[in-house]
C-alpha cells in the first residue's frame, strides 16, 4: 500500500499535491511518504509478534534509503538499522537510532571502519569470512575490547529477482560457507578479543518465493542445534530481508503476515532473539521520482519518445536491472492511451526507463511519477554528466519539507581544486 492518489484530478502524495512540490523544489525531485514508511514497519512488526516470534529487532537496511529523515522516522517507531560502511552507521546514529539497535554487515570492512563500529559500541558486527574475522579479532584486542559478533552464513540458497541482487548461493562474495562455520565460530568463543553471539543470513532481494526463506531458515536452525550441541552459546539469530514487494507489473508478494507464519514455524522454538533486515518492502512504496516532460518527439516510423529532465544518474534501477517502475502522469490528460519511449537526457542510449509504454496522452511541460521508487533510487543516484544531485521531500499529512537540498553548481565545482602548476 502507499499514500499516493489521485485527488482533484492531480497525483497527491498523503495530502500534498506533487505539482505544488515540483513548483517549489523543480524537478527532478523524490518525494517520500510519512505514512506509508509508518505502515510498512507496522505491519512487518505486527506480523511478526503476532506470530510468536517474541521482541524482533527490525533493522531496517540503510542502502536501501539512507535520507536521515527517512531513518529518523523509522528509528522513532522503534526500528534499528542494517548498515554497510562507517556512513551508515554515522547515518544511523545521526537519526538518533541508538547503536545497539545497529548492525555492521558488509563483505568489505576497512580496519578503521571495524574501530570505529566498536567505539560507537554497535549491537554487533557479523563477520563475513575468516579474514576479517582475523581483522575484527586484531583492532579488537588492540583497543583493549571484546567484540560483540555474528557469523553470516552463505546457506547455498538460490533467491532474489535478479542475478544482481541475489546473495546467497555458494558462488557469491557473501558469508561463511556452511562447512566452516563450526570451526571458526569456536574459534571466535575461544578469543581474547571476540565473543560470538549468533548467526546472520540474508539471500537476496526482491523474493517472492518464500520457499527460498523457509530453506535458509531451516539451514540456520540447524546450524544453531549443532553449534549448541558443541557447548557454544548461540544467542541471536538474523534472518536478513529481501522480501519482495510489488512494481506493478508482477503478482503481489506475500504479505509480511504469511512470511512471519512461515519463520515461525522452522524457528519459532529454537530460543533466539530474531532480528531482521527489512529495507525494500519498508521504503520502495514509500516513494516516487517527479520529472518533467521536456519534449515529446515523433519518428516518422510511428515510434514516439518523451524525453524527461530526469535521468539514470538519478534513477539508475532501469539502466542497471531492466527494472520495471510504473509511471503516472502527475495531472494525466483525457484521450487514448499512446505507445512511449520514456528516455533521460543523458547521452548514452542506456538512459532508457521504458519502450513502449502505454500512457495516457503526454505534452512538454507535464510532469509524471515514477513509483515505487523510495528504494534504491536516491541512494544509487549520482552526478554523472556534471548533473547535481536531486532533491528529496518528506510529506506527513499536509505537511512537506525538503529533507536533502538540490546542490548549485558551486556547490559541485567547490569540492574540487587544480594542482599549483596548473
Amino acid at each position: 500500500m502507499n499514500h499516493f492518489e489521485l485527488t482533484g484530478g492531480e497525483l497527491a502524495c498523503e495530502g500534498v499535491s506533487l505539482r505544488r512540490i515540483a513548483e517549489d523544489v523543480g524537478t527532478p525531485v523524490y518525494v517520500y511518504s510519512t505514512a506509508t514508511l509508518e505502515r510498512h514497519y507496522q505491519v512487518l512488526r505486527e506480523a511478526l509478534v503476532g506470530a510468536g516470534l517474541g521482541d524482533p529487532l527490525i533493522a531496517y537496511a540503510v542502502k536501501a534509503n539512507s535520507n536521515v529523515a527517512v531513518l529518523r522516522t523509522l528509528g522513532r517507531l522503534g526500528a534499528g538499522a542494517d548498515t554497510v560502511s562507517e556512513g551508515e552507521i554515522r547515518r544511523a546514529l545521526a537519526a538518533q537510532i541508538p547503536a545497539d539497535r545497529i548492525l555492521f554487515s558488509g563483505v568489505g570492512k576497512t580496519a578503521a571502519e571495524i574501530a570505529f563500529a566498536l567505539d560507537a559500541g554497535v549491537l554487533e558486527i557479523n563477520i563475513e569470512s575468516e579474514p576479517e574475522l582475523e581483522l575484527v579479532e586484531k583492532v579488537a584486542r588492540d583497543k583493549g575490547v571484546r567484540a560483540d559478533v555474528a557469523l553470516r552464513v552463505n546457506p547455498d540458497v538460490k533467491a532474489g529477482a535478479h542475478d544482481k541482487i541475489s546473495t546467497g548461493k555458494a558462488d557469491s562474495k557473501f558469508g561463511v560457507a556452511l562447512q566452516d562455520v563450526g570451526r571458526l565460530y569456536a574459534r571466535a568463543a575461544n578469543s581474547a578479543g571476540l565473543n560470538p553471539v549468533g548467526l546472520a543470513c540474508h539471500i537476496g532481494s526482491q523474493i517472492s518465493d518464500l520457499a527460498s526463506m523457509e530453506e535458509a531458515a531451516r539451514k540456520m536452525r540447524g546450524l544453531v542445534e549443532g553449534l549448541r550441541a558443541e557447548g557454544l552459546s548461540v544467542e541471536r539469530l538474523d534472518l536478513g530481508g529481501g522480501l519482495g514487494v510489488p512494481y506493478f507489473n508482477q503478482p503481489e508478494p506475500p504479505s509480511p503476515a504469511e512470511y512471519a507464519a512461515r519463520i515461525a514455524a522452522v524457528v519459532g522454538d529454537l530460543g533466539v532473539q530474531l532480528a531482521f533486515e527489512p529495507g525494500r518492502m519498508i521504503a520502495a512504496n514509500a516513494g516516487v521520482l517527479v520529472a518533467k516532460v521536456l519534449y515529446v518527439i515523433a519518428r516518422p516510423d510511428g515510434r514516439r519518445f518523451v524525453v524527461l529532465d530526469a535521468a539514470m544518474n538519478d534513477l539508475l534501477r532501469p539502466a542497471m536491472y531492466d527494472a520495471f517502475h510504473d509511471i503516472r502522469p502527475v495531472r494525466p490528460r483525457e484521450g487514448e492511451a499512446l505507445a512511449y519511449d520514456v528516455v533521460g537526457p543523458i547521452c548514452e542510449t542506456g538512459d532508457t526507463f521504458a519502450r513502449d509504454r502505454r500512457l495516457p496522452p503526454l505534452e512538454a511541460g507535464d510532469l509524471v511519477a515514477f513509483m515505487t521508487a523510495g528504494a534504491y533510487g536516491a541512494t544509487m543516484s549520482s552526478e554523472y554528466n556534471s548533473r547535481p544531485l536531486t532533491p528529496e521531500v518528506l510529506v506527513n499529512g499536509d505537511r512537506w519539507a525538503v529533507v536533502r537540498a538540490r546542490p548549485s553548481y558551486e556547490d559541485m565545482l567547490s569540492r574540487e581544486s587544480s594542482p599549483d602548476w596548473l
